[in-house]
């Protein structure tokens, strides 16, 4: 197999997996209201359910990350598609608040295992003048699962029931997790190392992160968006029920955001490369930020218009700060820096519903968005202390 063709079937068996993971991570915002109406839940109580499946995703990446490197990326990720899969086949049986628990913290363990060893294999796979753009189409692909799997799983549960639905899904995925495994084997990716990644002399000490300030400044602005974006998705399907939105249609109106984000990617990942990576985070962080704040005041048919817009802003900036990452760390330690960087923006994933639940409990949704947009604004002033850790180029 030639050189050419084994990295794009690393890219593309890795970018199928973003897709189903990502798909049905996010897939959970469909399924809050159902489960809200369904077992009588508070906010709150969503707030948590989505806070055990981030917290459970974000504890596995770092150990995910350390166990690629004595056993490779291949059976990991493998294992962890269907462990994803088999989590969200167990929500088909849940009963109850402590049961979806329970189910979506062993799906988020299973998808704990995909973004730092997808990212890993894609950047030992491509050289430094494609990566971004690989990582980029990377991206994409999770952004394509996070457009269909909402839909999927809406028109699933008006068809044959949320139980079903999930069920059906979880399956899906534990199959396709089996078939990751083979595929990677196939073109001999993410097999175990011939030797430990602590022998060679050359090999970087601790995370390999070789510029600190850079990583953190890096990873501040990556937490919060990842936590605003988190926030803002876990609760805008009930500001759009307030405004007079079926519970049924919002699969379809997270359809819009995702569908927006997937192109946000895109678009940005083209603009950082043409016009700098900070200018490209200025303009979409205020744009995501002043998007939210229109929400609270449009009807719901201003109110759908505006989400693609909304979500090409709000997925934007990710795209960015996930090729940025190589730019400051070693690349024998790529899979445990990954691994430490998605586990930053994950773990404020885990945190923000829980908080922001126990906000729009006692001082409504609306209040809970527009914090969420301040959120979103305060990455700005964070921007120019990241242009001064980039080279100039990168940076403008």
């Amino acid at each position: 197999m030639s050189p050419k063709r084994r990295r794009r079937l690393t890219l593309g068996t890795c970018g199928g997996t973003h897709f189903l993971h990502d798909g049905i991570t996010d897939g959970l915002f469909v399924l809050l209201p159902l489960w809200t109406e369904a077992f009588g839940l508070s906010l709150t109580q969503a707030g948590l359910i989505k806070t055990a499946f981030s917290g459970a995703l974000s504890v596995t990446q770092i150990p995910a990350g350390f166990l690629a490197e004595r056993t490779g990326e291949r059976i990991i990720l493998a294992v962890g598609t269907v462990c994803a899969g088999v989590g969200y086949m167990c929500l088909g049986l849940a009963g109850g608040f402590l049961g979806l628990i329970l189910a979506v913290a062993i799906a988020g363990i299973g998808c704990g295992t995909q973004h730092p060893l997808s990212s890993s294999l894609i950047a030992k796979a491509f050289d430094p003048p494609v990566r971004r753009t690989a990582l980029g189409t990377f991206n994409f692909s999770g952004d394509l699962g996070k457009v269909a799997m909402p839909a999927i799983l809406a028109a699933a549960a008006t068809a044959v029931g949320w139980q079903s639905g999930v069920v059906g899904v979880g399956l899906f995925v534990a199959v396709c997790g089996i078939g990751v495994f083979v595929l990677l084997a196939a073109i001999g990716a993410g097999g175990a190392p011939e030797q430990a990644p602590n022998t060679p002399e050359d090999a970087a000490p601790g995370w390999g992160i070789h510029h600190r300030r850079g990583f953190t400044t890096l990873s501040t602005i990556f937490l919060i968006d990842s936590g605003s974006r988190t926030a803002f998705l876990t609760f805008v399907p009930f500001l759009l029920i307030a405004k007079g939105a079926a519970v049924e249609s919002v699969g379809f109106a997270l359809a819009l955001i995702f569908a927006g984000g997937a192109a946000g990617k895109f678009l940005c990942g083209f603009l950082a490369d043409r016009v700098g990576i900070i200018r490209t985070v200025v303009v979409t962080e205020l744009a995501t930020g002043a998007g939210i704040l229109a929400l609270l005041f449009l009807p719901l048919g201003g109110a759908l218009v505006l989400l693609p817009l909304v979500g090409m802003a709000l997925n934007g900036t990710s795209s960015v700060l996930y090729g940025t990452v190589t730019d400051f760390v070693s690349p024998e330690r790529q899979s445990r820096a990954f691994g430490l960087f998605y586990t930053i923006g994950i773990g404020a994933s885990a945190v923000a519903p829980a908080i922001f639940g126990v906000v729009s409990d006692g001082a409504g949704v609306p209040t809970t968005l527009a914090i969420v947009a301040g959120m979103v604004f305060s990455v700005v002033p964070l921007c120019p202390l990241l242009a001064a850790c980039l080279p100039p180029a990168k940076a403008a």
